[in-house]
């Protein structure tokens, strides 16, 4: 009898003990673990992530599976985890990492303004660079000066050269242009008015409200601003991985994604060149190879 009093309450005990360490009385077991399996989580990997929502205190361990804020918190502490217990590069912990990673682009990918997308040119805002094609001349580059409720008010368009008494007047034109953190779209347009002899030449434009998404986004893009090496190859049999010891053509990244990246140089480039490219992202060298698949050129700075 004694022996079933003493019992009970030093197993109460180990159990609150134990409940402490795993997160408390008040962890959200249930939906926790229940979202970790709708997300493609493992019981080992979900185990490790509810210590990790364990360890930062999180007021809402289940916003671990749909914010980005806290997934980008979540896998910058495992990657500073791995590294100080020497496990950074072994396998299990590099396939739990990419699967983190593989999921964080998920939960981004599925925000509405990948999702949605542009439906009026009404909503554009001043600056956006354009890309106008007139059929039977070429390729001229704009951008938006002044988005207004009857017409787009855009720069004078720079391209190929046409003949003296020319009017973009009438002119029916087909416009491509990016839209940041989205897609291509594609409209076509008629030119209301060419105001080529004013102080600042523009032209005004009709709206459309039959935009068609060119190009859905399938990766997460970063903005960035380093230096980088860049190196032509004399085509895809010469591709390799090896760090260049030699100094190539200077360049500078501005946009990284899983599947590609952008690089800004000087002179012009072509599409279809296989390249290389090297640059420093915090202290490691980081190796790309690929094919240039579009390019914008800027003549009055090359």
């Amino acid at each position: 009898m004694w022996f079933l009093v003493l019992i009970a309450p030093v197993s109460v005990a180990a159990a609150v003990m134990i409940l402490r360490k795993l997160g408390g009385g008040k962890f959200p077991w249930l939906q926790f673990y229940s979202k970790g399996k709708e997300s493609g989580f493992n019981i080992r990997e979900i185990n490790l992530l509810r210590k990790v929502a364990v360890e930062n205190r999180m007021e809402n361990p289940t916003s671990l599976f749909w914010s980005i804020k806290q997934l980008d918190r979540s896998i910058k502490g495992m990657i500073i985890k791995f590294r100080s217990e020497g496990r950074e590069s072994q396998a299990p912990s590099a396939e739990f990492l990419s699967k983190l990673y593989d999921f964080r682009r998920r939960v981004e990918m599925d925000l509405p303004r990948y999702k949605l997308g542009l439906k009026s040119t009404k909503k554009l805002p001043a600056h956006q660079v354009m890309t106008i094609t007139l059929p039977g001349i070429g390729s001229f580059k704009s951008q938006i000066v002044e988005n207004l409720k009857k017409y787009l008010a855009i720069s004078y368009p720079q391209g190929p050269a046409l003949p003296p008494d020319f009017s973009w007047r009438a002119q029916r034109i087909n416009i491509y242009f990016w839209r940041i953190d989205d897609a291509g779209y594609v409209f076509e347009s008629k030119v209301i008015d060419d105001f080529r002899d004013q102080d600042y030449s523009i032209l005004h434009i009709t709206h459309s409200d039959n935009l068609i998404r060119s190009q859905k986004r399938r990766s997460v893009r970063v903005a960035m601003n380093r230096p980088a090496y860049l190196y032509p190859l004399a085509g895809t049999g010469a591709v390799d991985y090896e760090e260049e010891t030699s100094r190539g053509l200077r360049c500078r990244l501005v946009d990284l994604s899983e599947e590609g990246a952008a690089v800004l140089i000087g002179g012009r480039a072509k599409i279809g060149l296989v390249v290389k490219f090297q640059f420093s992202l915090d202290q490691d060298n980081v190796v790309m190879c690929g094919i240039v698949k579009g390019i914008t050129f800027n003549q009055k700075s090359n």
